[in-house]
């Protein structure tokens, strides 16, 4: 046999447009809402309008009677069969979760919460039946600050006592990775900089593309769930072990779903409400949300207060991070909302090389609507207000924010890195990435440029702001979630199947809501296995073809997933491996793998890996005792997290007039590693972008004293379109991960993680010489224009130069009897 070279050149590191984007942009495709079954039966749900109430009556016979209307049901109608929205993360013993019930019967927490659903023959009908059905509410007081939830005066549970959910520390002399923080802090105010800041992460609506939906068949031996999730593994998991039907009796589909941010990563009440009324009527049921339903009962992101004490020498060297975090849960624990903001205490450190650190963490229930994972999950938050931060200890030593940072960071020849958080970092080079974004941005002539419009009393200013982060990606390894008490593993599954025509298929656990896994996974098996590209077939989505999977989210897809996908493919070669040696008439030992093809050594004898794959289906020549097939699984389980990083560096424009902030110019340079398809982390880098930027710029969720979400829709919620972003520069350097084979680190949270900071670190520097030091997010004009005028920088703009040191030589350092101020200037 002579081997035929077919295989292309090498797919990992090629532009590859995206195998699914053909029916995903010109929506032939099947989102769960096309979904139509035979006498199918459509549910609205009837909210509540209050933030706290108790439900006295619900009348439901003017519902009942409405045309096309087949049921409707109640809390207490559901009672032994709804299951309960399950908290998988539990941080402390003692924290304090609330029964999240799909619909309760007693008492609503938010707006928004479900106290009935309506049963009819169409969607329309069900929700003209829903404004018929008559809730009598005996409102409840409602807490809705959290910094007034703290105080426990107002409970936003009375029978749990307490609006206090879980309090978590991790301190660095007690872990025995550093120094004793108080110290150094005392030790600073008498000889150093002490700086204390308090940033406010603003509340977020996950505004994703897809509507969420769920439909049900029930008449099956399965009961069978398409849902618009992130995790159809996870959903499983959660319908057996709360709703009593044995776990292969469900099977979850996710077909394609159309975008998440982490907003569909829960087990949603209204998934539980849908499947518990379709087994009682033993009929398929559909729900689709409107647009409303989201922005009030879909989770919400960020919500917190973040106390952020550095200190440091005069030099600007850091000795210490004390942070404290009061985040906002709202009215229940959601599946992993209680560790969101833990995962911070492993990011607010950073880069940098902190001798002492401290991190202390308050959960709190409130009324409003649930908290959870949202893109980034606890990193942007702790990114933001140590890249604030460090600007600000910039400021007060009068050098550059570039400088500040290289004094602190590790340096590339350090990795790998043990963090005062603890955290071992295995690679990365934080210069070169720096280097390379500030030579793209032309820092020194935009300096130069902002120093000329300060010099003439420009009313319009220039702002420079830099963001260094990194990020822990490759969620996670098995046995440090469990030493978190989470209630499940970081693994990842992965199988390929040799098929006899040529066609590879490969089944991934890793379920993707837009990120083209269909596409990277296929450049990753035409490599290991030197096939063509498109002869590789993705399957996901669905735990009927892919029973064993953790799901997408964290960035973990890629670095777990595709390290599973390596490992399947490599058993396929060793399966494969005495099977061409019997059917070349060689020995094993004399075989060697490589572009899809076993060859003899020192001889043109080979024979092609499908060849194989057609000898294996036909078994007509086969070894001795080997099986007819060399299809195979994998199972990866990580050893650490990967940790990707970057430079972000942002040129805003603010007129001092108005308070309008317009974006100039945006430069990333992201060390990822190993980059499969450039193309689409083109696409994840500039989604990211705007995303943060948008928190930083536009996004907010507000609530009035009543408890109602005031920015409701798109109207008052702004999301930015594309007329609203510039073009972005992003490039890359490349530290590959050493913590998987393929060598990445993740890239779907980039983006959104370190441009926040960039942008109002650009904004604040503009209006530093005014004696701006911090403008809440989202930076409106209303709010940048308020804080020019409360500093009274009309008087004083443009006389101002270069930040100063705030102190004299020998002089003491801030007063600590001033305490804590809120730091925003609103």
């Amino acid at each position: 046999m002579t081997a035929v070279d077919d295989r292309p050149t090498a797919e990992v590191g090629k532009d590859r447009r995206r195998k699914e984007d053909q029916r995903l942009i010109t929506g032939r495709t099947k989102w769960t809402d096309n979904i139509q079954l035979p006498g199918m039966l459509h549910l609205a749900m009837v909210r509540s309008p209050f933030a706290h109430a108790k439900i006295v009556s619900i009348g439901t016979d003017e519902a009942r009677a409405a045309p096309g209307v087949h049921a409707v049901f109640t809390g207490a109608d559901l009672a032994d069969s709804q299951g309960v929205n399950i908290n998988a993360w539990p941080i402390t013993p003692d924290q304090v979760t609330p029964t999240h019930l799909p619909v309760p019967s007693e008492r609503v927490a938010h707006t928004g919460e479900i106290v009935a659903v309506v049963v009819a023959r169409s969607a329309a009908l069900a929700r003209d039946a829903a404004e018929l059905v008559d809730v009598d509410y005996e409102e409840l007081p409602a807490v809705l600050d959290l910094k007034e939830a703290i105080k426990d005066e107002v409970l936003a549970h009375p029978d749990a006592g307490t609006n206090k959910s879980a309090f978590w520390q991790l301190d660095s002399k007690a872990a025995g990775t550093g120094g004793d923080v108080e110290e150094a802090i005392a030790k600073a105010r008498q000889d150093g900089i002490v700086i204390e800041r308090e940033y406010r992460q603003q509340r977020l609506v996950p505004a994703f593309m897809e509507p969420r939906s769920t439909v049900v068949d029930p008449t099956g031996e399965q009961v069978v769930i398409w849902s618009a999730t992130q995790v159809p593994h996870i959903l499983r998991f959660a319908i057996a072990a709360t709703m009593g039907i044995p776990e292969s009796k469900v099977r979850v589909i996710a077909p394609d779903v159309g975008g998440g941010f982490g907003g569909k990563l829960q087990t949603t009440p209204e998934e539980f409400a849908t499947i518990a009324i379709a087994r009682k009527l033993g009929k398929p049921c559909k729900y689709t949300e409107t647009r409303s339903e989201t922005m009030v009962s879909a989770h919400h992101g960020r919500d917190q207060w973040q106390k952020m004490t550095l200190a440091a020498e005069k030099d600007g060297t850091v000795t210490a991070l004390k942070v404290d975090l009061l985040a906002d849960l709202g009215a229940y624990v959601a599946i992993v909302g209680g560790g969101v903001p833990v995962l911070g205490a492993w990011m607010f450190n950073s880069i940098y090389k902190f001798p002492a650190y401290q991190f202390n963490c308050q959960t709190v229930l409130t009324n409003k609507t649930w908290v959870d994972a949202y893109r980034g999950a606890g990193r942007p938050e702790a990114t933001y207000a140590i890249e604030r931060i460090m600007d600000e200890l910039a400021a007060e030593v009068g050098v550059d924010p570039i400088a500040i940072r290289e004094k602190n960071w590790i340096t590339h020849d350090e990795f790998p890195f043990t963090t005062v958080a603890g955290m071992t970092y295995d690679s990365g080079n934080y210069e070169a990435a720096t280097e390379k974004a500030l030579e793209l941005f032309g820092y020194d002539e935009l300096r130069a440029e902002q120093k000329r419009r300060r010099e003439s009393g420009d009313t319009v200013q220039l702002g420079l702001g830099v963001s260094t982060f990194t990020e822990m990606c490759g969620l996670a390894p098995s046995r440090v979630l469990g030493s978190l008490s989470y209630g499940a593993g970081g693994w990842e599954s992965a199988s390929i199947r040799m098929l006899a025509t040529g066609t590879v298929e490969v089944v991934s656990g890793a379920t993707p809501h837009g990120q083209g896994h269909e596409t990277a996974w296929s450049q990753i098996v035409a490599d290991r296995l030197g096939i063509p590209f498109e002869n590789v077939e993705v399957l996901h989505g669905d735990t009927q073809i892919a029973p064993k999977g953790l799901d997408t989210y964290g960035s973990r897809s890629l670095v777990v997933g595709g390290e599973a996908l390596v490992r399947a493919a490599d058993k396929v070669i060793e399966k494969a491996k005495p099977i061409a040696a019997h059917l070349l008439e060689a020995s094993v030992d004399d075989l060697e793998f490589e572009g899809g093809q076993f060859t003899v050594k020192g001889t043109d004898k080979g024979i092609g890996i499908t060849d194989i794959a057609l000898a294996t289906f036909a078994a007509h020549n086969l070894p001795d005792g080997v099986e007819p097939s060399i299809d195979a699984d994998a199972t990866f389980d990580p050893v650490n997290f990967s940790f990707p990083h970057g430079t972000h560096l942002c040129a805003m424009e603010v007129d001092t007039e108005t308070g309008q902030s317009t974006m100039r110019k945006y430069v990333c340079v992201d060390d990822i590693g190993t980059i499969i398809n450039p193309l689409i982390v083109e696409g994840q880098i500039h989604g990211g972008l705007v995303q943060g930027i948008a928190q930083a710029l536009w996004e907010g969720a507000e609530y009035d004293e009543q408890g109602t979400l005031v920015s409701g829709s798109f109207v008052d919620y702004t999301l930015p379109t594309a007329a609203d972003t510039i073009n972005y520069i992003s490039e890359h350097t490349v530290s590959p991960s050493t913590t998987n084979t393929l060598g990445t680190k993740g890239v779907g949270e980039a983006g959104t993680i370190a441009s926040t900071p960039a942008v109002v670190n650009a904004i604040v520097d503009a209006l530093r010489p005014m004696g701006i030091d911090d403008i809440q997010m989202p930076c409106t004009p209303e709010r940048v224009w308020k804080a020019i005028r409360t500093a009274g920088a009309q008087q004083d703009k443009a006389t101002t130069a270069d930040a100063q040191a705030h102190f004299g030589e020998g002089a003491p350092n801030q007063d600590p009897a001033a305490g804590t101020t809120d730091g925003a200037a609103q």
